[in-house]
């Protein structure tokens, strides 16, 4: 197993046996951290959803340098910025996308463009989604390259775990997508496995997916296993769940483009898609499509929730993330937590504060 482990300006590879652990139970912690002296400090972690920075439909001016100049300030708020990018930052090979292909997009920008995730904030990004091959092994390779150069971490490849340390606190990153360059959403079992060597490794596992259907009308999460175009797009309730009884101490998901409702289960949140966060000239806007957030949660070393807020986000023309000062993503949000899972869904103050569970 593959497992990047980086305090603040390290970064060191190694290589993890397997485990015999056994799940968790209910929610609480699994017995190699009861046993561990854990930090005492809480620690804020924060989550944004699909991110292209730059694609052949549009490359913004400047290097891109201001794209996420309306939200720099917001993204800056945490101990642990972590995103989902829905591209590669490389240059040549050949797209996933045969001459003629309809409904298939594939993503790439300059490599130079990573440096932009630094410079507002990202700590890590996932990788597990459909677009991270776009461009084969060689823009993969390249985006890893690209990151590292920027040094932003990465997760979401095969029994990938990436673990940073921020205040003493060691947090476990895991990205699972129903794809062969990715660990895997559509097997739960292993999935589960990963995440109990996540919390050999670390004091708090934060799982991301992607997952669901796409478009306008895919806010609602679904009972069940959810098809886009024919493909399997994984059962994200099921999943969840399962994740968060093998240890994980926080969901977050994207995939569906548009923003999903957020629901408590063992006492721990699960946020299923905070829609895109950027994507010049890249996504449809308009509706619920230029509908975002950010999601901050701060959690206490053994996942004890301390706090947590969304932070309302709309894409403008021509997709740059701005603060959404009318609150229309908070609304949105509040109202599908409560559509979709009844007294687990979360509840939301009007300054996006989210209540306990």
């Amino acid at each position: 197993m593959t497992v990047l482990l980086a305090g603040v300006g390290a970064l060191v590879w190694t290589n993890v046996g397997g485990s015999s652990a056994k799940p968790a139970v209910a929610h609480q912690r699994p017995a190699q951290k009861a046993q561990r002296l854990l930090p005492t400090t809480p620690i804020t972690i924060q989550w944004v959803g699909d991110t292209v920075l730059a694609s052949s439909y549009g490359t913004p001016p400047n290097g891109g340098r201001d794209s996420l100049d309306g939200v720099r300030r917001s993204l800056r708020l945490a101990d642990l910025t972590f995103g989902n990018l829905e591209e590669t930052f490389s240059v040549g090979g050949t797209s996933k996308c045969g001459s003629g292909s309809s409904n298939c997009f594939a993503f790439q920008a300059p490599p130079s463009f990573a440096r932009n995730l630094t410079a507002a904030g990202f700590d890590v990004m996932n990788l597990a989604n459909n677009h991270a091959y776009d461009f084969g092994p060689s823009g993969l390779a390249q985006t890893h390259k690209a990151l590292k150069r920027a040094h932003v971490r990465w997760t979401g490849g095969p029994a990938q775990i990436t673990v940073l340390t921020r205040r003493g606190v060691r947090v476990a990153f895991v990205g699972f997508a129903p794809y062969p360059w990715s660990a895997r959403l559509d097997d739960i079992a292993s999935a589960q496995r990963l995440v109990r060597k996540a919390t050999k490794l670390a004091d708090l596992v934060v799982v991301a997916i992607h997952a669901g259907a796409e478009g306008s009308d895919a806010i609602h999460v679904p009972h069940g296993t959810e098809y886009f175009l024919g493909e399997n797009r994984g059962d994200s309730r099921r999943f969840t769940h399962a994740m968060i009884a093998a240890g994980a101490d926080l969901v977050v998901g994207s995939g569906p483009h548009v923003i999903r409702g957020v629901e408590w289960f063992r006492h721990r949140l699960i946020a299923y898609s905070t829609g895109n966060f950027a994507g010049y000239h890249n996504f449809g806007l308009g509706g619920t499509l230029s509908l975002s957030g950010i999601f901050r949660v701060t959690l206490e070393p053994d996942g004890t929730f301390v706090k947590g807020r969304w932070v309302p986000v709309r894409l403008v023309d021509p997709g740059l993330p701005r603060l959404d000062y009318s609150k229309a993503s908070l609304r949105l949000v509040a109202t599908l937590s409560r559509e979709d899972f009844g007294a687990r869904g979360a509840r939301f103050k009007s300054d996006g504060l989210i209540r306990g569970a």
